[in-house]
């Protein structure tokens, strides 16, 4: 599938989960926004062979930014933003070959799977860790130049 068609169905399915999740309907637009940038910024790493862990890394990094910033936008938690826009990120197909494998009996591959797994989540968890260290380190350099340049 092409570039476009994949960014086009990263936001549908956004706003499709979003819908599911009864998010509020003033987010709806902005998370599939956030889910399709996150989502190209997968696609480029993945363009320059970055891998699908670093992928889900760096796409978590800014799925934890981007909403941080809705949620100050929209005055709203920025879980809303967060939760449909990681979506597109769940590695489910790994998780079918993982449960899929064990239960023919081909532990190999199913172990190899779990650690894909296991690698993936990580990966998002801690692009979410990072985001909130950038989130807070964005508010205080704001509130060091705001007191630094108090006119403006």
């Amino acid at each position: 599938m092409n570039i476009i068609g994949q960014l086009i169905l990263a936001y549908v399915a956004v706003l499709g989960f979003g819908l599911i999740i009864n998010i509020p309907h003033q987010a709806l637009n902005l998370a599939g926004w956030i889910g399709t940038l996150t989502w190209g910024s997968y696609l480029i790493v993945q363009a320059f062979d970055g891998g699908v862990v670093f992928g889900s890394l760096i796409g978590s990094v800014g799925i934890g930014v981007l909403s941080s910033m809705a949620a100050r936008y929209k005055k709203m938690p920025a879980i809303i933003f967060n939760i449909p826009s990681l979506v597109s990120f769940v590695p489910g197909s790994q998780a079918y070959q993982m449960v899929r494998n064990f239960a023919l009996g081909n532990y190999r591959q199913a172990v190899g799977f779990t650690l894909q797994l296991v690698m993936i989540t990580g990966a998002i968890a801690l692009g979410f860790l990072l985001a909130e260290l950038l989130n807070r380190l964005i508010a205080f350099c704001t509130l060091r130049w705001r007191l630094a340049h108090p006119d403006r």
